[in-house]
Protein backbone atom coordinates (compact mmCIF):
# COMPACT_ATOMS: atom_id res chain seq x y z
CA UNK A 1 0.00 0.00 0.00
CA UNK A 2 1.50 3.18 -0.77
CA UNK A 3 1.04 6.08 1.86
CA UNK A 4 0.71 9.61 1.62
CA UNK A 5 3.95 11.13 3.58
CA UNK A 6 3.23 14.91 2.34
CA UNK A 7 -0.11 16.36 2.17
CA UNK A 8 -0.78 19.98 0.75
CA UNK A 9 -1.18 22.61 3.84
CA UNK A 10 -4.87 23.55 4.38
CA UNK A 11 -5.68 26.91 2.60
CA UNK A 12 -8.72 29.36 2.74
CA UNK A 13 -10.74 30.38 0.14
CA UNK A 14 -9.57 33.42 -0.46
CA UNK A 15 -5.65 32.47 -0.94
CA UNK A 16 -6.82 29.72 -3.18
CA UNK A 17 -8.86 32.91 -5.04
CA UNK A 18 -5.32 34.59 -4.99
CA UNK A 19 -3.24 31.91 -6.19
CA UNK A 20 -5.94 31.01 -8.82
CA UNK A 21 -6.25 34.70 -9.51
CA UNK A 22 -2.28 35.71 -9.78
CA UNK A 23 -1.69 32.19 -12.29
CA UNK A 24 -4.15 32.98 -14.02
CA UNK A 25 -3.07 36.91 -14.99
CA UNK A 26 0.22 35.57 -15.35
CA UNK A 27 -0.49 32.62 -17.65
CA UNK A 28 -2.61 35.26 -19.76
CA UNK A 29 0.37 38.16 -19.60
CA UNK A 30 3.09 35.33 -20.75
CA UNK A 31 0.59 34.19 -23.58
CA UNK A 32 -0.67 37.36 -24.93
CA UNK A 33 3.22 38.15 -25.43
CA UNK A 34 4.10 35.34 -26.64
CA UNK A 35 1.80 32.71 -27.90
CA UNK A 36 4.09 30.16 -27.81
CA UNK A 37 4.61 30.45 -23.81
CA UNK A 38 1.60 28.45 -24.07
CA UNK A 39 3.33 25.10 -25.23
CA UNK A 40 4.39 22.91 -22.68
CA UNK A 41 6.28 19.95 -22.39
CA UNK A 42 6.45 17.46 -19.70
CA UNK A 43 8.64 14.23 -19.46
CA UNK A 44 8.12 11.45 -17.35
CA UNK A 45 10.68 8.63 -16.42
CA UNK A 46 10.30 5.16 -15.81
CA UNK A 47 12.38 1.99 -14.15
CA UNK A 48 10.76 -1.40 -13.96
CA UNK A 49 11.48 -3.15 -10.36
CA UNK A 50 9.68 -5.99 -8.65
CA UNK A 51 7.62 -8.36 -10.68
CA UNK A 52 5.70 -5.97 -12.79
CA UNK A 53 6.31 -2.26 -11.00
CA UNK A 54 7.58 0.86 -12.27
CA UNK A 55 9.11 3.70 -10.47
CA UNK A 56 8.10 6.71 -12.16
CA UNK A 57 10.38 10.24 -11.92
CA UNK A 58 8.12 13.12 -12.75
CA UNK A 59 10.59 16.46 -12.10
CA UNK A 60 11.38 16.40 -8.27
CA UNK A 61 8.46 13.72 -7.36
CA UNK A 62 8.70 9.78 -7.27
CA UNK A 63 5.95 7.39 -6.86
CA UNK A 64 5.47 3.86 -7.99
CA UNK A 65 2.63 2.10 -10.42
CA UNK A 66 2.12 -1.85 -9.63
CA UNK A 67 -0.28 -4.15 -10.31
CA UNK A 68 -2.24 -6.34 -8.12
CA UNK A 69 -1.14 -9.99 -7.55
CA UNK A 70 -4.21 -11.62 -10.13
CA UNK A 71 -1.87 -9.48 -12.70
CA UNK A 72 1.94 -10.89 -11.44
CA UNK A 73 2.20 -7.14 -9.75
CA UNK A 74 3.08 -7.06 -5.88
CA UNK A 75 0.27 -4.72 -5.45
CA UNK A 76 2.87 -2.37 -3.40
CA UNK A 77 0.58 0.56 -5.07
CA UNK A 78 -1.74 1.68 -7.66
CA UNK A 79 -2.10 0.10 -11.10
CA UNK A 80 -1.90 2.25 -14.37
CA UNK A 81 -4.68 2.40 -15.09
CA UNK A 82 -6.03 3.73 -11.91
CA UNK A 83 -3.73 6.56 -11.91
CA UNK A 84 -4.72 7.49 -15.32
CA UNK A 85 -8.32 7.49 -13.13
CA UNK A 86 -6.52 9.55 -10.56
CA UNK A 87 -4.63 11.83 -13.04
CA UNK A 88 -8.24 12.53 -14.67
CA UNK A 89 -9.44 13.20 -10.94
CA UNK A 90 -6.70 15.44 -10.36
CA UNK A 91 -6.95 17.65 -13.55
CA UNK A 92 -10.76 17.98 -13.08
CA UNK A 93 -10.30 19.22 -9.41
CA UNK A 94 -7.96 21.58 -10.64
CA UNK A 95 -9.71 22.75 -13.91
CA UNK A 96 -13.11 23.26 -11.67
CA UNK A 97 -11.09 25.33 -9.29
CA UNK A 98 -9.60 27.31 -11.82
CA UNK A 99 -12.95 27.91 -13.84
CA UNK A 100 -15.11 28.59 -10.52
CA UNK A 101 -12.92 31.09 -9.63
CA UNK A 102 -12.75 32.74 -13.04
CA UNK A 103 -16.49 32.54 -13.47
CA UNK A 104 -17.42 33.67 -10.38
CA UNK A 105 -19.29 30.15 -9.25
CA UNK A 106 -18.45 29.26 -5.79
CA UNK A 107 -18.29 26.15 -4.08
CA UNK A 108 -17.34 24.84 -0.65
CA UNK A 109 -15.82 21.13 -1.66
CA UNK A 110 -15.62 19.07 -4.62
CA UNK A 111 -15.61 14.76 -4.83
CA UNK A 112 -14.95 13.32 -8.08
CA UNK A 113 -15.23 9.83 -8.01
CA UNK A 114 -14.00 7.64 -11.72
CA UNK A 115 -14.88 4.39 -12.62
CA UNK A 116 -13.39 3.20 -15.92
CA UNK A 117 -14.54 -0.09 -17.56
CA UNK A 118 -11.82 -2.59 -18.91
CA UNK A 119 -11.89 -5.36 -20.78
CA UNK A 120 -8.87 -7.01 -20.22
CA UNK A 121 -9.46 -9.87 -23.14
CA UNK A 122 -7.14 -7.29 -25.54
CA UNK A 123 -4.70 -6.91 -22.67
CA UNK A 124 -4.16 -10.98 -22.78
CA UNK A 125 -3.99 -11.74 -26.64
CA UNK A 126 -7.84 -13.61 -26.50
CA UNK A 127 -9.47 -10.55 -28.39
CA UNK A 128 -8.42 -7.85 -30.76
CA UNK A 129 -11.76 -7.21 -31.56
CA UNK A 130 -12.33 -4.82 -28.05
CA UNK A 131 -9.79 -1.83 -27.51
CA UNK A 132 -7.17 -2.65 -24.53
CA UNK A 133 -8.03 1.15 -23.08
CA UNK A 134 -11.15 2.03 -20.83
CA UNK A 135 -14.00 0.55 -22.57
CA UNK A 136 -15.65 3.59 -21.23
CA UNK A 137 -15.40 5.87 -18.24
CA UNK A 138 -17.87 7.29 -15.60
CA UNK A 139 -17.20 10.73 -13.70
CA UNK A 140 -19.22 10.90 -10.81
CA UNK A 141 -18.59 15.00 -9.73
CA UNK A 142 -20.21 15.91 -6.19
CA UNK A 143 -20.29 19.55 -5.41
CA UNK A 144 -21.43 21.16 -2.17
CA UNK A 145 -21.82 25.21 -2.51
CA UNK A 146 -24.01 27.95 -2.77
CA UNK A 147 -25.30 27.69 -6.29
CA UNK A 148 -27.56 26.13 -8.20
CA UNK A 149 -27.60 22.84 -9.75
CA UNK A 150 -27.55 25.34 -13.30
CA UNK A 151 -24.85 26.87 -12.54
CA UNK A 152 -22.89 23.75 -11.47
CA UNK A 153 -23.82 21.93 -14.70
CA UNK A 154 -22.75 25.02 -16.78
CA UNK A 155 -19.33 25.18 -15.01
CA UNK A 156 -19.40 21.26 -15.67
CA UNK A 157 -19.18 22.06 -19.22
CA UNK A 158 -17.02 24.65 -18.92
CA UNK A 159 -14.48 22.26 -17.19
CA UNK A 160 -14.99 19.14 -19.44
CA UNK A 161 -14.53 22.07 -22.50
CA UNK A 162 -10.63 23.07 -20.97
CA UNK A 163 -9.97 20.18 -19.11
CA UNK A 164 -6.29 18.42 -20.39
CA UNK A 165 -6.67 15.14 -19.13
CA UNK A 166 -10.35 14.71 -20.15
CA UNK A 167 -9.05 15.48 -23.90
CA UNK A 168 -6.58 12.83 -23.28
CA UNK A 169 -8.85 10.28 -22.95
CA UNK A 170 -11.64 11.49 -25.15
CA UNK A 171 -9.55 12.25 -28.26
CA UNK A 172 -6.88 10.80 -29.97
CA UNK A 173 -3.01 11.78 -28.99
CA UNK A 174 -0.46 10.75 -31.55
CA UNK A 175 2.02 8.74 -29.72
CA UNK A 176 5.29 7.59 -31.32
CA UNK A 177 7.65 5.03 -29.68
CA UNK A 178 11.43 4.00 -29.95
CA UNK A 179 13.19 1.00 -28.76
CA UNK A 180 16.62 0.79 -28.41
CA UNK A 181 18.85 -2.14 -27.11
CA UNK A 182 21.42 -0.74 -24.58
Amino acid sequence: MTLLTDTPADITADARAGRLDGAGQAWSGRIDADRAAAHLTYRVRGEGQGAVATRITAGRHEFLVDEPAALAGDDVAASPVEYALGALISCQVVVYRLYANALGIPFDDIAITATGHLDAARLFGKDDAVRAGFQSVELDVRITGPESQERYEHLASVVDAHCPVLDLFSNPTPVTSTVASV
